[in-house]
């Protein structure tokens, strides 16, 4: 994408973490920006922190408060955000949470609703945006997926599924989008440092620990200029950060090494986990 200047970015997932950091490298490049959650306290503080990186008065930030897991909210926030703004340039799907348990206990609503905001909020915010994008012959669509979605990791049983359906439709629109001259990236970062991930650490299992190890999660701005860095030079897979990309890649050339270190890595959790119950 040649420049950023007077386009329409919107962000769903904007209040906060990877979300937030992109919106406001998107202001620095002159953009005008549109945020869409629920909170609308951290939106407030969201929209402050955007008007603040602006490159010039001229830009506008709005907000709306939305639940982008249903297809009727997400359809007409981005009809009234392109009323507002315009027609969007540039969609980032950010919005996702994880609830790491054991997929046997989790209930069927916390694996429904991760399905929902994860996957089904990418899909009905890119729906939504999709055909007027194709209508001008321009556009680009990053979507946010993650390292568990190139990998199924122990505890992420909601979570995983969801985030492997947005690669999966990622693929799908990069082949059905690209004669439009519309770009799609999906980015795959690791652990990230967000307010949801310190919930998620709280929480999880022994087993999802362990297997995550002590790699110190990414900082939200540092994937957020992968994410303005892949819509820049249109590219399509983006994995943030040292050695997962190698590891994404061992799992495919030798899945038999790969499942042999989770294997690894959950019985030595379950036996630290054994050893403390004695």
């Amino acid at each position: 994408m040649t420049g950023w200047r007077d386009m329409h970015v919107l962000v769903t997932g904007g209040s906060s973490g990877i979300g937030l950091a992109v919106a406001e490298r998107a202001a620095r490049r002159g953009a005008h920006v549109t945020l869409v959650a629920r909170d609308t306290v951290r939106l407030e503080a969201a929209r402050e922190s955007v008007m603040a990186a602006r490159a010039s008065d001229a830009q506008r930030v709005a907000t709306h408060s939305a639940d982008v897991a249903s297809w009727s909210a997400m359809s007409d926030t981005v009809r009234e955000a392109e009323a507002a703004l315009g027609p969007v340039d540039i969609l980032v799907t950010s919005a996702g949470y994880c609830y790491p348990a054991r997929f046997v206990d989790m209930s069927a609503a916390e694996i429904e609703d991760q399905i929902g905001v994860n996957l089904l909020g990418t899909v009905y915010a890119t729906r939504a945006v999709a055909p007027s994008m194709i209508e001008r012959g321009h556009g680009h669509i990053a979507m946010i997926s993650s390292m568990g979605g190139l990998i199924g990791v122990y505890g992420y049983g909601g979570y995983s599924p969801a985030k492997f359906g947005v690669i999966g439709l990622a693929e799908v629109l990069r082949c059905e989008l690209k004669p439009h001259g519309i770009g799609v990236s999906v980015v795959c970062p690791p652990n990230v440092n967000t307010p949801g991930y310190a919930r998620e650490v709280a929480i999880e299992p022994a087993e999802t620990a362990r297997i995550n190890g002590n790699a110190k999660a990414m900082h939200p701005d540092a994937v957020a200029r992968h994410v303005i860095a892949a819509i820049d030079r249109r590219r399509f897979m983006v994995l943030p950060g040292a050695g997962y990309g190698l590891l994404a890649r061992l799992k495919g050339l030798v899945p038999e090494v790969f499942f042999a270190m989770f294997d690894r890595d959950v019985a030595a959790a379950r036996k630290a986990v054994e050893a403390d119950a004695v």
